[in-house]
């Protein structure tokens, strides 16, 4: 039977939650240019420090790296008794879209885990199939009951508001290089069961720069189950201004499940992050690829003084109660993604 039909479906981030994810950056060339090993480390401790404030963080590292690990967030100021490192090799850092989604049980409580296929955004970024194989492994270790399913999909690639409905993209999920043998209605069915959820509410493209071909947790994130704060581009020589305006028009016609419109919370991007010679000519930074923990919300930051002062006030604004902390993530974007990018929510 399916999740679904046995009472699960995935929390919505704000819930309760027993830890979060890393996958710890591993040593390849690839990553970064090859160059950046020690600051990328030292981001890495930065963050796990953060969450560990909050909640518990979980890392994904080969077992001879546990050691330096657990040095460096001690200097970091983490919470030693919160860091917790487990033998999971992998290929990658982005945890969010190789981790497994955890689901939660309506009636029980029991949280378990979905394990749905890998394959590195299109197949981009080989070899990885370690990181195709991390799901398995939490289940394994933490003992928890495991739903696999072979269809391809990214936690980046979606979001949930806890009222039955998922928002996604169809440039990732539509795209021919994830699953090509499955229709649009055999997608929606398989997130139904997979995941617990009734409506799928379907935006077009992402943002420049974008190694997954647009996922959502670029563009536009649930706050609430009728809340969504939604990426805008003013700049009307940006090629992500029509793409954004276009992606408002559609969530302007989505109705919640009591048949209102959405409340749409526009906030911009910040202004084009460049790095000359990089592979990226424009990075994919987003304020709205935030994480949300245990009491508090943790904000990518882009050396932007005044945008990032007013992303941390919008963001902060609809997380009354939780504690706002912004994070420095010029460097991290360079490969791709930031804050929820890396990580993945365990539900209590």
């Amino acid at each position: 039977m399916t999740p679904a039909a046995l009472g699960f479906a995935m929390p919505p981030e704000w819930s309760p939650q027993e830890a979060v994810w890393l996958s710890w950056p591993v040593d390849d060339p690839r990553h970064w240019g090859g160059a950046k090993r020690d600051l990328i480390w030292a981001k890495f401790a930065e963050i796990a420090a953060n969450i560990s404030h909050f909640e518990p963080v979980r890392i994904n590292a080969p077992g001879k790296d546990h050691a330096a690990i657990a040095a460096i967030c001690n200097k970091a100021r983490a919470v030693p008794e919160r860091v917790q490192l487990f033998d999971h090799p992998h290929n990658d850092v982005w945890c969010r879209d190789h981790g497994p989604i955890f689901v939660k049980n309506r009636e029980t409580g029991e949280v378990a885990i979905t394990d749905w296929g890998f394959n590195a955004w299109g197949g981009k970024f080989p070899p990885y199939d370690l990181d195709n194989a991390i799901p398995a492994l939490i289940a394994a270790t933490l003992g928890m009951k495991k739903f696999a399913t072979t269809m391809i999909l990214e936690g980046g690639g979606i979001e949930i508001n806890g009222a039955n409905q998922l928002l996604t993209t169809e440039a990732v999920l539509l795209n021919p290089n994830r699953n090509p043998a499955l229709s649009r209605g055999q997608i929606e069915q398989k997130l139904r069961d997979g995941l617990g959820v009734q409506d799928i509410l379907w935006l077009e493209k992402g943002i420049e720069g974008d190694d997954t071909d647009g996922h959502i947790d670029d563009l536009a994130r649930f706050v609430a189950e009728d809340i969504i704060i939604a990426c805008v581009d003013q700049d009307t020589g940006s090629g992500n201004h029509a793409v954004l305006a276009d992606n408002l028009a559609r969530l302007k016609n989505f109705q919640t499940p009591r048949g209102r419109t959405f409340e749409l919370v526009e906030i911009a991007l910040p202004e084009a992050c460049e790095v000359p010679g990089w592979r990226l000519p424009v990075l994919p930074a987003s304020y709205v690829n935030f994480l949300i923990v245990n009491d508090g919300v943790l904000v990518p930051t882009f050396r932007q003084k005044r945008n990032d002062e007013r992303a941390l006030g919008i963001i902060g604004e609809l997380f009354p109660g939780r504690e706002v902390r912004g994070i420095d993530c010029l460097d991290l974007v360079e490969e791709g993604g930031t804050l929820h990018c890396i990580s993945q929510q365990q539900p209590a």
